[in-house]
C-alpha cells in the first residue's frame, strides 16, 4: 500500500483499529485470480508483544477455506475505519486563492499473513463463541451460544470452517488532511460535523487524534 510519511498510522492507533469489532475483506489468490469475503474477525495479539492472529469462519460452501488447508496459504486482509468525501468548499484556503479539489479521508489497514483453516468443530465453536462475546458482551440482554437447542447449533457448525490469518506485517494508512493547513483542517472537520453523518463525524474524530507532520 502507497503510504507517503505524513500519512502514517500514529501510534497505538492500528492495535485499535484492529480490535474494532467490524467486518474486513479477507483476501486470498489462487491460479485462477483472487478471492474476496467479507469476514468479521477478532484479533487475538501474541503474549510476546506480536501482531497475533485474526480469528474467524467461513460458510463450508465457500471454497476460499480450502486455500488455507493443508499448511495455510498467503493472505490479506483489508480492515477499514471510517471514511468520507471531502468539499473544497469547506477549506478557507479556496476563498484566498481557489486551487483547491475534492478528496476522500479515511482510515484503513492491511494486514499481511497467512490463512490457515481449522475444519474443525471444536475449534470453530470456540471461534464462534469468541465472536458472539465480541459482539453482545456490551448488550443488556447478551445472547449467548448456549441460547440455541444444541442440535441446531451443532448442524450450524458444521456449515462453517474455522479461519485464521496468522499475522506478518500490518501497514496502516490515515489520511486525514495533515498535508493541509490547520485552518483547512478545522474547516474540514466543520463540514464533516455538519454534512458528512456518523462516517463523517467519525473521521472528524479521527482527524483530531492526529497531527500535522512539522516541516
Amino acid at each position: 500500500m502507497y503510504v507517503p510519511a505524513h500519512f502514517s498510522a500514529p501510534e497505538g492507533s492500528l492495535a485499535r483499529l484492529l480490535g474494532a469489532p467490524t467486518a474486513s475483506d479477507l483476501v486470498t489468490a489462487d491460479g485462477d485470480g483472487f478471492d474476496a469475503t467479507p469476514v468479521p474477525f477478532v484479533r487475538i495479539p501474541d503474549g510476546d508483544g506480536g501482531d497475533g492472529r485474526l480469528v474467524g469462519h467461513l460458510a463450508r460452501n465457500n471454497p476460499q477455506w480450502r486455500a488455507g488447508a493443508g499448511g495455510g496459504a498467503p493472505a490479506m486482509v483489508i480492515v477499514r475505519g471510517p471514511g468520507a468525501y471531502v468539499s473544497p468548499s469547506w477549506y478557507p484556503s479556496k476563498r484566498e486563492h481557489g486551487r483547491t479539489v475534492p478528496t476522500w479521508n479515511y482510515v484503513t489497514a492491511h494486514v499481511h499473513g497467512r490463512l490457515i483453516a481449522h475444519d474443525d468443530t471444536e475449534w470453530t465453536e470456540w471461534a464462534v463463541r469468541l465472536l458472539t462475546e465480541r459482539h453482545e458482551g456490551g448488550r443488556p440482554d447478551p445472547w449467548s451460544v448456549d441460547d440455541a437447542p444444541r442440535a441446531f447449533t451443532d448442524g450450524m457448525l458444521r456449515a462453517i470452517v474455522g479461519i485464521e490469518v496468522r499475522i506478518d506485517r500490518v501497514e496502516g494508512k490515515w489520511k486525514l488532511g495533515q498535508n493541509r493547513s490547520e485552518a483547512d483542517r478545522a474547516g474540514t472537520a466543520a463540514g464533516l460535523r455538519s454534512e458528512g453523518g456518523a462516517q463523517g463525524a467519525a473521521v472528524a474524530e479521527e482527524m483530531e487524534r492526529v497531527e500535522r507532520p512539522t516541516r
